[in-house]
């Protein structure tokens, strides 16, 4: 169904240029959303899938570790669809004071973007609801940086645009500076069921183009607004922790991901952007699930072989352990993680490197790094997807 263009354009004008800005009406849709059956369907499969997906959070003896990796996992995936080239072992290294095999930039940018979502997660746990005071937290995390000079934490106060070198000739322009709070006041209201609920994935599903459409901020709009796909659904209880990665989808599907935004803005076709969210959400939980089951499979059966070891198995272990949250580190950072003597470390080091469970990375006699190389290669497996 095509209804009208859900808001209205008004005239702009800057340097004497006239423009036309989008101001977007206030969420839910208007007329109501048309749910087809293949549309209900969609969604009954995706919120089976995040059943699943919260169902092995809650099960699965090392779900805390897999958290550590999933949240950076998302990081990756949503710097990598801005542009950025950075790995997930770019990244790993990055946070251990090591060389990234990219720009250091890149994977600092990555790393600023786990920490929106940290401070995200802090915050809401801390008893703070989604409201834009969440969202400017988390943007001064992702924004805030020497030379940075995009108004970290702050909602802009001048004109945005995206595509073209201007406003005259982009490809999409966001609502004025003097309307955005307008704008987010009314998002907000409704991100907390004012005037009534609406189900949590549906929400998702609207709130993440209406904050698209806004572009509240200088820089960062598409990582925060696709960081809060996956706290809302903290928040609302449909899962536990943040062990979705949406992103993995949406660069899978990049052209298609943006032209549905915006057919969202031209021609209110609300349900064909519905229709590709919810398999992108059902995608993304399967692949979760698929993830987290493999991990568990090669750390079961890496703890087998490590429980052979006799007397060296305690330590190894523990080290072992250690690696599932830290998959590349130093010794020292395996010393500090586990507790344990830097002398035990090192054994357990050697006897782990050679029963092939961790490699040696860098060739050096001090500072070594070590890389728990298939858990690694495990989780990274589909980042290397074209997108």
């Amino acid at each position: 169904m095509h209804r009208p263009a859900p808001g209205r354009y008004v005239t702009v004008t800057t340097a004497g240029e006239p423009f036309q800005a989008f101001v977007p009406a206030p969420l839910p849709p208007v007329p109501p959303l048309v749910w087809s059956a293949q549309l209900r369907r969609h969604f009954d499969a995706a919120l089976v899938a995040l059943g699943r997906l919260d169902a092995v959070t809650a099960l699965l003896p090392n779900a805390a570790l897999l958290l550590y990796s999933f949240v950076r996992k998302e990081a990756v995936l949503s710097s990598q669809i801005e542009g950025t080239q950075s790995s997930l072992a770019d990244l790993l290294l990055y946070e251990i004071d090591e060389q990234p095999g990219v720009p250091v930039e890149d994977a600092r940018e990555v790393s600023r973007c786990v920490a929106a979502l940290e401070r995200g997660l802090e915050k809401m746990r801390g008893g703070l609801p989604i409201c834009m005071r969440l969202l400017t937290e988390m943007h001064e995390a992702l924004m805030n940086h020497p030379g940075g000079g995009k108004t970290p934490g702050e909602v802009r106060r001048s004109q945005v645009w995206i595509g073209g070198t201007r406003p005259g000739n982009a490809a999409f322009v966001p609502p004025p500076a003097d309307v955005v709070p307008d704008c987010l006041a009314s998002l907000e209201r409704f991100l907390n069921d004012d005037p009534e609920p609406v189900p949590p994935l549906i929400k998702a599903a609207l709130v993440h183009v209406q904050f698209e459409t806004i572009h509240p901020f200088l820089d960062g709009n598409g990582r925060i607004g696709r960081l809060l796909i996956v706290l809302q659904l903290v928040a609302d209880g449909v899962l536990r922790e943040p062990m979705l990665y949406p992103s993995l989808y949406f660069k899978t599907h990049r052209a298609l991901y943006y032209e549905l935004l915006n057919e969202v803005r031209l021609r209110g076709d609300w349900e064909r952007w519905l229709d590709f969210f919810a398999e992108g959400i059902e995608t993304s939980a399967a692949q979760a699930v698929a993830t987290a089951n493999a991990l568990l499979a090669l750390v079961n059966a890496d703890r087998d072989r490590i429980t052979d070891l006799g007397r060296a198995a305690a330590s190894a272990l523990a080290v072992h352990q250690a690696l599932q949250r830290q998959p590349i580190a130093t010794s020292a950072a395996l010393v500090k993680a586990t507790r344990l003597t830097p002398a035990t470390v090192n054994k357990s080091l050697a006897h782990l490197e050679r029963i092939g469970v961790v490699h040696e990375v860098t060739n050096r006699k001090r500072g070594r790094v070590f890389s728990y190389r298939e858990y690694v290669e495990e989780l990274a497996a589909e980042l290397e997807a074209p997108g």
